[in-house]
């Protein structure tokens, strides 16, 4: 399919737009205020560049929702930007469009923003069919940066209900930073054994992650973890900022946090400090 560049024919637009209308606004920040205004009769506009079409409803005359997830993801293949119209039609269609965004995010050689543009399409049209897969993507993951798994997580926090027990079952066999993510969803439902066990664990093999974790833990409710936590707290290894972490979980758990002496040497207490 033509992959028809809207931002470039936008520009073009826009650039006859301000030679036009340049008087009428007293300022630059007056006329970058107009743009939203600006881009919305673009949209409403028949265009010479579609033989007539209005930009905004190019894409309605479409009903394939396999033609349009391809039609996406050759956007992305060949960088031009995609149109947001593309994309609300495909999230218009709804369950029509499950499938071919199923089998856009398991192809061989697709773009890695064409998935992530498909994982976002399918939390849009509330799928759960990807459910497997993303928690897959959560037990697999490592330290560090991960878009499309910190995506595919936003879609199991939407789901809620039908992502928990997939989640529970799958945390023992997930990485320590997998075990971290689904924990982040995991703690706002109802603890068991298994989930406080394995929070424990990472609070004693990621002290680096202690505040974050103590978070988590705390949202958990089980007072059991306030020993553990309470000797992060009175560690003089444990800097400023986890301290206080630690320190609110303590008594959101009911427990008295031990009380710490910090000082120049620990850059956030002395930058906190200096701000009171």
């Amino acid at each position: 399919m033509k992959c028809i560049d809207f931002d470039k024919e936008f520009q073009r637009y826009l650039t006859v737009w301000m030679k036009e209308h340049s008087k009428d606004y007293k300022n630059v920040e007056a006329m970058e205020n107009a743009m939203p205004e600006v881009y919305g009769t673009f949209l409403d506009t028949p265009a010479a560049f579609l033989a007539g079409q209005k930009p905004g409803e190019y894409f309605e005359s479409y009903g394939d929702a396999r033609q349009l997830v391809n039609w996406m993801e050759d956007y992305y293949k060949q960088r031009v930007p995609v149109p947001d119209m593309l994309l609300n039609r495909i999230s218009e269609l709804g369950g029509a469009a499950e499938g071919p965004l199923m089998n856009l995010l398991t192809k061989e050689r697709t773009p890695r923003e064409a998935r992530m543009c498909a994982v976002t399409l399918l939390r849009e049209i509330e799928s759960e069919a990807p459910l497997d897969m993303y928690v897959d993507w959560q037990c697999a993951r490592t330290d560090g940066d991960d878009e499309m798994a910190d995506n595919a997580l936003e879609s199991l926090a939407s789901l809620q209900d039908a992502a928990r027990e997939k989640m529970r079952a799958a945390i023992s066999r997930a990485t320590p930073a997998g075990q971290e993510a689904l924990l982040s969803l995991l703690c706002h439902f109802e603890s068991d054994e298994t989930l406080f066990e394995v929070a424990m664990g990472l609070l004693r093999d990621r002290p680096e992650r202690a505040a974050v974790l103590a978070d988590y833990i705390s949202c958990l409710g089980d007072e059991r973890a306030l020993p553990e936590l309470k000797r992060l707290a009175a560690s003089e290894e444990t800097a400023y900022l986890d301290y206080i972490e630690l320190r609110s979980a303590i008594e959101k758990l009911g427990g008295e946090a031990p009380e710490r002496q910090f000082d120049a040497q620990d850059p956030a207490y002395e930058a906190l400090r200096g701000m009171q």
